[in-house]
């Protein structure tokens, strides 16, 4: 029997492909737990279909993360903090400064989980590693200044 996989099958296939399985198999396991139906015209057509979209959508998001990583990477943050004569400041620059500059800076929502980076502590250039998707990281410059002596 031809099936139409709905999800991933371990030792079987992915969703999306089309399978020559045992009549029994198809019946009893992969139809009545959702993982596959049975393949007609129609739905592998369908699949086809929804196939072509994912693909175009993930080529569309690829694009846009392009663009974001080429922003980001000419983009220097600057933050001003109160330090100590060694340099030393005596708060941190958190991933969630920075991921609240780069939402100011870039106009989108980002996640502080997203910045891989430990609070910043020192004054000077840093290079931030952002993962902006499970395959693209991208760094951006954080300069930290000292703030200017209030008297």
């Amino acid at each position: 029997m031809k099936v139409l996989l709905t999800q991933n099958v371990p030792n079987l296939g992915r969703a999306g492909d089309v399978k020559e399985v045992a009549d029994g198999y198809a019946r009893n396991y992969l139809i009545p737990r959702g993982l596959a139906v049975p393949a007609t015209e129609g739905t592998v057509r369908m699949a086809q279909e929804q196939k072509r979209a994912k693909t175009e959508q993930a080529t569309r998001q690829a694009q846009r993360m392009a663009m974001l990583a080429e922003k980001m990477e000419q983009l220097t943050l600057t933050f001003q903090a109160k330090a100590g004569p060694t340099g030393r400041l005596y708060g941190s620059v958190t991933p969630a400064d920075i991921a609240e500059a780069l939402e100011r800076e870039l106009k989108i929502p980002f996640d502080r989980r997203k910045i891989l980076t430990d609070p910043l502590r020192d004054l000077g250039e840093h290079a931030v590693p952002v993962r902006l998707s499970s395959d693209r990281t991208v760094t951006v410059r954080v300069r930290i200044e000292p703030e200017p002596p209030t008297h």
